[in-house]
């Protein structure tokens, strides 16, 4: 499914006083299955698993992020993870979705641990794509890294449709084709996103500030929790799971590592094993 037809079955709502694109798929009765995006993409980097999860029963709700893909995106603005949660949050209370399980991918795994530090027993299950779980396991690369610094509030204007495909193909570890990633590119770029980038990537301080707990949320939740993986990841792929694997030795792991191995953004990249593996797990 393309952008624009991913967008044109969602809707808009106010949360946090801020305009948020959501969707919801999947019968009434469905089983409840949140799904947070990464950065700087967005809901839209679920759509290729999003169909699976439907048939298996389940009700699914995406929204994109303050700051990302159809969502407001105000500049100037000190954009937080904890206040991602938040939106989260008030969007389950509009929706009277009490108990929910919560699939999330790259800054989404950040949000995520933050709902499970305030209310763990609302997650019914946990699982957790490429992300950066343990901050000083996370490897951001070269482009992340000028835009956080001093001079990304100029460098974000700079980029270009070529510069980012090759910064995207820098983490994919298996083919993706140029339709999808200038879907991508879209999802970053609509409403003025360009102008945000530096500020988003602010969360790469916040995780440090908040790792004590986000890591005792992860590691103390009663839950079940799976880890679909991709080893090609260089920001969060192989070198990461010994740890998990340490810390968390009762979760289910899923290593896409048949050749290609997969990459940063499973979802993208390796749709049908990712969405086979949540589907049985959710069950």
């Amino acid at each position: 499914m393309r952008l624009d037809e991913w967008i044109a079955g969602g809707g808009h709502i106010q949360l946090g006083g801020h305009d948020i694109f959501y969707r919801q798929d999947g019968p009434v009765d469905g089983r409840p299955v949140t799904l947070v995006h990464g950065f700087p993409t967005s809901s839209h980097d679920w759509a290729p698993i999003v169909p699976a999860l439907v048939e298996s029963g389940c009700r699914i709700t995406t929204l994109d992020l303050l700051g990302f893909g159809a969502s407001a995106k105000p500049a100037r603005y000190d954009y937080r993870l904890t206040e991602q949660a938040s939106i989260i949050e008030e969007l389950w209370e509009r929706f009277e979705i009490d108990k929910t399980a919560l699939v999330s991918h790259d800054y989404g795994v950040s949000v995520a641990q933050e709902l499970l530090h305030r209310n763990a027993n609302r997650i019914t299950a946990a699982a957790f794509l490429n992300g950066g779980l343990y901050p000083d396991l996370h490897r951001p690369i070269r482009i992340q890294r000028l835009l956080h610094g001093p001079a990304g509030a100029v460098l974000q204007h700079l980029s270009s449709e070529p510069m980012y495909h090759r910064s995207l193909h820098e983490v994919f570890g298996r083919p993706v084709s140029d339709e999808a990633v200038h879907d991508m590119w879209l999802s970053t770029t609509m409403n003025n996103g360009k102008r945000v980038q530096h500020r988003l990537l602010r969360y790469i301080d916040e995780r440090r500030t908040h790792s004590d707990r986000w890591r005792t949320a992860l590691e103390s939740y009663p839950g079940p929790i799976q880890f679909i993986w991709g080893p090609a990841d260089p920001v969060s792929g192989a070198h990461v799971l010994p740890r998990l694997r340490e810390r968390l030795p009762d979760a289910r792991v899923l290593v896409l590592d048949e050749d290609p191995a997969t990459g940063h953004y499973p979802q993208v990249e390796n749709p049908a094993p990712v969405a086979a593996a949540l589907v049985s797990f959710l069950r």
